[in-house]
C-alpha cells in the first residue's frame, strides 16, 4: 500500500521560511516523478514544483527564487524549501508521485498525500 506523509507546514509572517517534507512508503521516490501542488480556498490546484525520475526540476513562476524542490532517494522524503514566503502563497500544499519516463515524462501522478496547511501573514 502505497502512502504519502506531508508534514512541515504552518503559519509564518510574510518573509519567513518553512521546509515541508513528503515521507514515502510503498514506493521508491527514485523511479517516479514526485511533485508539490497547491490549493488555495477558490482556486483551482496548481503545480508549484517538481522533479522528474532523471533529477531535473520544474518550478511555478511565482516560486521560482524562492522554492527549492529536493529529493533524498535514502530517506525516501520530498522536501519543499519554501523562502521569503508571501500571504499568496497560503494554501494546503500536496505531495504526489507517478511513474516516470526514461525520456522524463511525467504523465500523470497516482499517489497523492493528505496535504498540510501553509498561511502566510502580512
Amino acid at each position: 500500500q502505497v502512502q504519502l506523509v506531508e508534514s512541515g507546514g504552518g503559519s509564518v509572517q510574510s518573509g519567513g521560511s518553512l521546509r515541508l517534507s513528503c515521507a514515502a512508503s510503498g514506493i521508491t521516490y527514485g523511479s517516479y516523478c514526485v511533485a508539490w501542488f497547491r490549493q488555495a480556498p477558490g482556486k483551482e490546484r496548481e503545480t508549484v514544483s517538481s522533479v522528474n525520475i532523471l533529477g531535473r526540476t520544474n518550478y511555478a513562476d511565482s516560486v521560482k527564487g524562492r522554492f527549492t524542490i529536493s529529493r533524498d532517494n535514502v530517506k525516501n522524503t520530498l522536501y519543499l524549501q519554501m523562502s521569503s514566503l508571501k500571504p499568496e502563497d497560503t494554501a494546503m500544499y500536496y505531495c504526489a508521485a507517478g511513474r516516470g519516463s526514461i525520456s522524463g515524462a511525467c504523465p500523470d501522478y497516482n499517489y497523492w498525500g493528505q496535504g498540510t496547511q501553509v498561511t502566510v501573514s502580512s
